[in-house]
């Protein structure tokens, strides 16, 4: 099984979060903030993990830090979690549709830290979260990954399904991305025979 645990403490988040990346979709998420637990309760049952995560952030000052240092554990996570990467696909895609939402997300475990951002997302707040705090998870999280990602928003008009499209399509993508390739079986998932 490919587990990790991460204990994050800075003057701004305390973080503990557990994840299995071949788990059932359980999730257990508690960051203070309502609509990221969402997102990623959403995250985890689309990509089959296991995710267990507590965060206690400044959100008396607003959500920033939170989010951010969320995206930074989550990715910490999963790239230990992934070990080597010796036999896994490397590569993951996804449309996801979400109502009048379509946003592809595609993935790339190569070891080099990129985000693609095509995205427009029409209001400045989902409830009281900021939607530009979504770009600063992301960054977060393909920066501890160290994973390209990529998302293109090709239709939506309602913030919140957009956002939703992400998060789940991330997910999904991730799950290719990390399962097993029979035809790369203990070996780095490149023609250079190594990542990076």
């Amino acid at each position: 099984m490919r587990k990790a645990e991460i204990a994050r403490k800075t003057r701004e988040t305390d973080i503990t979060l557990k994840l299995n990346l071949d788990g059932g979709g359980f999730a257990s998420i508690d960051t203070g903030c309502g609509f990221l637990n969402h997102m990623l309760e959403l995250f985890a049952f689309h990509g089959g993990f296991d995710l267990e995560l507590l965060c206690r952030g400044d959100t008396q000052v607003d959500d920033h830090h939170t989010v951010e240092d969320v995206g930074i554990a989550l990715g910490q996570a999963v790239f230990e979690a992934l070990g080597d990467r010796a036999g896994i696909a490397r590569y993951g895609s996804m449309f996801l549709p979400m109502d009048e939402a379509l946003v592809l997300c595609a993935i790339d475990l190569s070891g080099r830290d990129t985000l693609g951002w095509q995205v427009s997302i029409p209001t400045e707040k989902v409830g009281s979260f900021d939607t530009e705090l979504v770009k600063e998870f992301m960054l977060g999280f393909v920066r501890s990954l160290r994973a390209t990602l990529h998302f293109q928003q090709l239709a939506g008009e309602n913030s919140h399904h957009i956002i939703e499209a992400m998060f789940k399509g991330l997910g999904r993508a991730l799950r290719q991305a990390a399962a097993a390739d029979p035809s790369k079986a203990g070996r780095a998932p490149s023609s250079k025979g190594m990542l990076v």
